[in-house]
């Protein structure tokens, strides 16, 4: 069942998204590439991108683990 959030929590999933693409070119992955390293499906990794999904906690370590950054990194704002 969908809920209704705040706007802002929109336009954060978005910087999210915005900066795992930006990590994982950085790292010259492709998605498809990345997908396997992470084993998140890659129709899952661009929506993450996106903005369009909310990751869950695990993936986030997930990628952040491939991406060698930090997971504060990840989700600064």
């Amino acid at each position: 069942m969908p809920r209704d959030l705040p706007d802002w929590t929109y336009e954060r999933r978005r910087e999210l998204g915005d900066r795992i693409r930006h990590l994982r070119l950085r790292a010259n992955l492709t998605q498809e590439v990345f997908a396997e390293m992470t084993g998140i499906d890659r129709r899952t990794v661009q929506r993450i991108e996106a903005g369009t999904s909310d990751p869950p906690y695990s993936s986030l370590l997930l990628i952040a683990d491939v991406l060698d950054v930090p997971l504060e990194d990840l989700v600064r704002r």
